[in-house]
């Protein structure tokens, strides 16, 4: 998806958002920005756990 953006088009958007939000705003966005990554990660770890533990029970309920 952002494979095609370039160095020059990265440079742009990041001299867009410095307009746009000012230099207080943007740590705040970076670091909320962090934060719901690091949630939506670890949702899709325990989803995956999930799906793979009842798959587990599955396949020993079958093998029973």
């Amino acid at each position: 998806m952002f494979s095609n953006i370039g160095v020059p088009g990265l440079i742009l958007i990041l001299v867009l958002a410095l307009i746009i939000f000012g230099p207080k705003k943007l740590p705040e966005i970076g670091r909320a920005f962090g934060q719901t990554l690091k949630e939506f990660k670890k949702s899709t770890r325990e989803l995956t756990e999930d799906v793979m533990d009842d798959i587990k029970d599955e396949k020993e309920k079958l093998t029973k």
